[in-house]
């Protein structure tokens, strides 16, 4: 057995040891104890490193697939929307050349089927992005009313066409908000689609109003209210998961992906804020998110957006002959682009990948470039850090023509040296107006020999 012995010595009046007293314990279940403690302790260090081990292979592998989750989303956006690219400019053309009143129908259809594909893409791959943790806010100056008024802009058609009234409610808000202007636009779009997809008599309203507000900050309530057929409570639970309706059957009326709404509110949060509903059914409904938006010290002013009919004009008035390259891979983008360009009288030189883009650019002068992101041989983004450091091509307007929509394709973009960003599927206003902008801030005013 496991003693503890204790020795002590015995002394007589004088001091001297005259004796010793021994006492023994048996500690043999002590050290037992500490002994098994000891080995679970060996056995617990070991399972934490073991358990430490998998984690760092299981935070590699999430990352990893996190990397290939976003490689493959950038690939999808730009696999879809490049033919999508080409039966918008196709279908452009199409129509400037003039058509029967049957054949105009025919290609409204063909349009607004192209517009609706390329919302059901842009909901798919942004909800993929937002359960990735890929998306990053923009923090620039905003205006509430300026945002209301483009989408009461973008629903006002169909709200005519339903015979329904279309409501802006706005109280004087901050002038100096700063946020995400393409998210909260977006946010708030979707709730209004829905509205008056949903509304068949009556009317739709638009809201804003300050709830909170501060010298650093403002919480908003964005609120889109409508007279339309209302949702039972019971639904309202679970309209704001991810591919949810409030209608589910394969038979149901007015279809959708079933993202908008998860998308909205996931914005929201993004934002410091939340999303909901208030329905009755067969009154209406009410559907609004709430977000933070940062002061700053500077105020919104909006710059007039130029028609499509003022764009062209401007361009063959002030432009005309001047020189662009075009670089991209695609045959069927460069014969539209092309087309494009030409019907605004700009001349045009393409080239199928950056290298191609370089050489030409060392040999002729433009006054400006399309680029495109993904290429064979050299990409835009390289192809554009090259070509800046030529020195004739220093201030040279480089515009990204491109499928990568992401912000973080647009940042990519501007790190290289790139000025401008027009996303594909390209609307020939969006493409006009930005030549316009680049190539009057770059004086290319005149004719322009090769």
């Amino acid at each position: 057995i496991d003693v503890s012995v204790t020795i002590s010595p015995i002394r007589d009046s004088a001091g001297r040891i005259v004796g010793a007293s021994k006492i023994a314990r048996d500690i043999t279940a002590k050290k037992r104890a500490e002994n098994e403690l000891r080995l679970l302790n060996e056995t617990l260090e070991r399972r934490i490193e073991e358990r430490t081990s998998e984690l760092a292979r299981a935070k590699e592998a999430a990352e990893a697939a996190n990397v290939a989750k976003s490689a493959f989303l950038a690939n999808m956006s730009h696999e879809i929307r490049t033919p999508l690219n080409a039966i918008a400019g196709m279908a452009h053309l199409i129509r400037r050349g003039g058509l029967s009143e049957q054949q105009t129908a025919h290609l409204d259809k063909l349009e607004a089927a192209g517009h609706h594909l390329n919302e059901v893409i842009n909901d798919v791959l942004d909800i993929s992005k937002i359960e990735a943790s890929k998306v990053t806010l923009e923090e620039l100056p905003l205006a509430v009313e300026a945002i209301m008024a483009n989408v009461h802009s973008m629903i006002a058609e169909r709200a005519r066409e339903k015979k329904l009234e279309l409501v802006r409610d706005l109280p004087p808000l901050p002038g100096n908000l700063s946020g995400d202007v393409t998210r909260l636009q977006q946010a708030l779009l979707n709730y209004a689609v829905n509205a008056v997809k949903f509304t068949t008599a009556g009317r739709v309203v638009l809201r804003a109003r300050v709830l909170q507000e501060d010298d650093a900050s403002a919480l908003l309530r964005f609120e889109v209210s409508d007279t339309g057929i209302g949702i039972e409570p019971q639904t309202l639970r679970r309209l704001f998961a991810s591919f949810e309706q409030a209608d589910n059957s394969m038979t149901r009326r007015y279809g959708g992906t079933g993202l908008g709404l998860s998308i909205t509110k996931k914005i929201a949060m993004l934002m410091g804020g939340d999303a909901g509903a208030e329905s009755v059914p067969g009154v209406g409904s009410t559907f609004w998110f709430t977000a933070r938006l940062k002061k700053s010290g500077v105020t919104y002013e909006e710059t007039p957006r130029l028609t499509l009919e003022e764009a062209r004009q401007i361009l063959r008035s002030e432009f005309a002959g001047r020189r662009i390259l075009l670089a991209d891979d695609e045959p069927i983008n460069r014969e539209i682009t092309t087309m494009l360009l030409e019907d605004v009288s700009l001349a045009v030189d393409m080239a199928e990948d950056g290298v191609q883009a370089l050489a030409l650019l060392q040999c002729n002068e433009y006054a400006a470039v399309l680029m495109d992101m993904q290429m064979p041989n050299m990409d835009g983004l390289e192809a554009t850090r090259r070509l800046r450091k030529l020195p004739q091509c220093a201030a040279l307007p480089v515009i990204a023509m491109t499928a990568n929509v992401f912000a973080e394709d647009r940042r990519q973009c501007e790190e290289a040296g790139m000025n401008g960003f027009v996303g594909k599927p390209a609307k020939p206003q969006i493409l006009y107006a930005t030549l316009v902008e680049f190539l009057r801030r770059a004086g290319a005013g005149g004719n322009q020999s090769r």
